[in-house]
């Protein structure tokens, strides 16, 4: 049921790649709530994902940027405020690719040149992205920025791997961001470390079926939803959060404040 929660706000979506994304999910509960947007993604995910359809349900433009690129950046930027017609009221940063996790290398092992892009991927460009906005004056007073992670920067999952050390940088940035930009103009900058959740990036990491299957055991409420995500990411772009910033939001039934649960410890009792 659609509230007008979002009615006459303007935000960037970046990471919208097919129907099981969280930005897609995003995108969608955006458009039922008033929101207008621009879609982006890199060219590369443009070319291998269903980005179009999702333009054409929800009335959006695209523009493609490489988010790991200033002068993309730039455009994005500058283009989003000319076709919504003012400044930004939110941005969704669902952006996370390492080549070491890819490439099935162990973390003792990993390449330094990929470890490099997936840092620049995965959290350096969640500060170009601010950067940008910071340096266009481009979000409106009292708006949101907000980035994905996951809990992996708090604790180990072996094959997580590097995207584990870029969750953290991500987590930091917004953090040290959001100071900043709270005391220019009250912009909003937090994480939300989300559930494990079905998505073509989460099912290239060994295990993570099983990180599935654990976490949902684990969890008094069970794991979250890409689209129960999507709802509390709206909840986050909203005036109701207004005094919510540099934080990271636990989104994940419980997770992270439990020790054990008895689904475990019988699963465990049988062996």
């Amino acid at each position: 049921m659609a509230n007008d929660l979002l009615k006459g706000k303007r935000g960037i979506i970046f990471g919208a790649l097919n129907s099981q994304s969280i930005a897609w999910k995003v995108a969608e509960r955006a458009h039922e709530e008033g929101a207008t947007f621009v879609l982006t993604n890199a060219p590369i995910a443009m070319r291998m994902g269903e980005i179009n359809n999702l333009a054409e349900a929800t009335g959006s433009k695209i523009i493609p940027a490489d988010a790991t690129s200033v002068e993309d950046l730039d455009n994005l930027v500058t283009q989003s405020m000319e076709i919504l017609g003012g400044k930004i009221d939110f941005v969704l940063h669902s952006i996370g690719m390492s080549p070491n996790v890819r490439k099935k290398k162990h973390y003792t092992e990993n390449d330094y040149r990929f470890y490099s892009q997936t840092m620049d991927v995965s959290a350096m460009s969640l500060h170009k992205t601010l950067a940008t906005l910071y340096k266009h004056d481009a979000m409106s007073e009292w708006g949101s920025v907000l980035a994905l992670s996951y809990i992996a920067a708090q604790r180990i999952f072996p094959d997580y791997n590097d995207m584990a050390d870029a969750k953290s940088l991500l987590e930091s940035i917004a953090r040290s961001f959001g100071y900043h930009y709270g005391i220019k103009n009250k912009v909003r900058v937090n994480t939300i470390s989300q559930s494990p959740t079905v998505t073509t990036a989460g099912q290239g990491i060994k295990g993570f079926q099983e990180f599935i299957n654990f976490s949902e055991q684990m969890s008094p409420l069970g794991n979250a939803s890409a689209l129960a995500c999507a709802d509390y990411c709206l909840s986050m772009f909203s005036d109701l959060t207004k005094y919510v910033t540099m934080q990271n939001l636990f989104h994940d039934g419980g997770f992270s404040n439990t020790g054990v649960t008895q689904p475990v410890i019988e699963r465990f009792g049988d062996e």
